[in-house]
C-alpha cells in the first residue's frame, strides 16, 4: 500500500478516534481532560513515517474535527495542543533517550500544557493555572496508555512488514 494511502488511512483513523473520544466524557468535573485517543495515529505516523508526515496528519486531523465537530474556541485549543504536543513528541524521539511509550507521555504532558497556555491567553487570566497539576497528572497517564497502545500496534505492524519479531520494539 503507497505512503499516501496509509497517511490518508491514518487521518481518518484520528478523525474516527477524536469523534469516539468525544462521545466518551472521562473526567468531566475536570475541564480539557480528556483521553487523547486521536494521539495514537500521531505516535503512529511519527514512528512509521516520520515527523513532517505526523505533522500533516496531525494537522489535518485538528482542522477536519474543528470543521466537522467544533467551533473557533475549539480549534484554538485542539491547535495549540497538538501544535505543543507535536513539538514535544519530535523533540523526545529525534534525542534518542525515550521509548515510544516515553515520546507519548511527552506529548500527552505538552498537549495540556500546550491547552492551559491558550485557556491563560483566551481567559486572559493566570488563575487556570491552578488545572495544571491535574493536567500533567492526566496527561502522564493518557500518554502511558497510549504510548503502550502505539508500541503494540507498531510490533504488529512490523511483524506483518516482516521487518522484525515481537522482541525487537524500538
Amino acid at each position: 500500500m503507497g505512503k499516501t494511502a496509509v497517511l490518508g488511512m491514518l487521518t481518518g483513523f484520528a478523525l474516527i478516534l477524536s469523534y469516539v473520544e468525544a462521545a466518551i466524557p472521562f473526567m468531566p468535573q475536570i475541564p480539557g481532560v480528556k483521553l487523547g485517543l486521536a494521539n495514537l495515529a500521531a505516535v503512529l505516523c511519527l514512528y512509521l513515517y516520520g515527523g513532517r508526515e505526523a505533522f500533516l496528519v496531525n494537522l489535518a486531523r485538528v482542522l477536519l474535527v474543528s470543521v466537522l465537530f467544533g467551533n473557533l474556541y475549539t480549534a484554538g485549543y485542539s491547535l495549540a495542543g497538538a501544535l505543543f504536543s507535536f513539538a514535544a513528541m519530535a523533540v523526545a524521539k529525534r534525542a534518542h533517550c525515550f521509548s515510544v511509550v516515553g515520546v507519548s507521555v511527552c506529548g500527552g504532558v505538552f498537549h495540556n500544557v500546550g491547552q492551559l497556555f491558550m485557556a491563560v491567553a483566551v481567559t486572559m487570566t493566570i488563575q487556570v493555572v491552578y488545572y495544571l497539576p491535574w493536567l500533567l497528572v492526566s496527561g502522564c497517564i493518557t500518554g502511558l496508555l497510549i504510548g503502550i497502545l502505539a508500541g503494540e500496534v507498531m510490533v504488529h505492524v512490523r511483524i506483518s512488514q516482516g521487518k522484525g519479531s515481537r522482541g525487537s520494539r524500538g
